[in-house]
């Protein structure tokens, strides 16, 4: 079992690894060593995951996701296949935990209480009458 959050956890059996060669620069080893890891997992046919993290999984993994609801991680950061492998499992244990964690509920829009208008009344009064006293001294005649 692979923990993505204390309550939540999916099966290693539901993995699926392929191995390949990785391009790139590599030494004498690129050309004979399958170190690239490609992490596919079936997020339609999961019973691990509930159906509400299922699809904010399938909004958030975009073209990742094939048509078939498969999700595809290709890991070809490291030298090793070990690594490699360790770093696809992260990135979708933490893509899962991202999806698992609830959207934010919608803001509610609060009305201002009566003392609150009440005080920004009284201190527009307030500036009011201080600009008022501002001008020439003397007044109108």
């Amino acid at each position: 079992m692979i923990e993505i959050t204390p309550s939540l956890a999916i099966e290693e059996r539901e993995l699926e690894e392929r191995f390949f060669v990785a391009g790139g620069p590599g030494g004498q080893n690129v050309n004979k060593v399958a170190t690239a890891v490609q992490l596919r997992f079936d997020v339609a046919g999961s019973s691990s995951l509930p159906e509400p993290v299922k699809t904010r999984l399938a909004k958030l993994a975009g073209r990742r996701l094939t048509s078939d609801g498969v999700l595809v991680i290709t890991a070809v950061r490291h030298r090793t296949q070990e690594r490699n492998r360790a770093d696809a499992q992260k990135r979708l244990v933490e893509l899962i935990a991202e999806a698992a964690r609830p959207p934010p509920a919608p803001r509610r829009p609060t009305r201002p209480t009566r003392a609150s208008k009440e005080r920004r009344l009284g201190a527009k009064t307030r500036r009011g009458a201080v600009k008022a006293l501002r001008g020439r001294p003397g007044g109108e005649d």
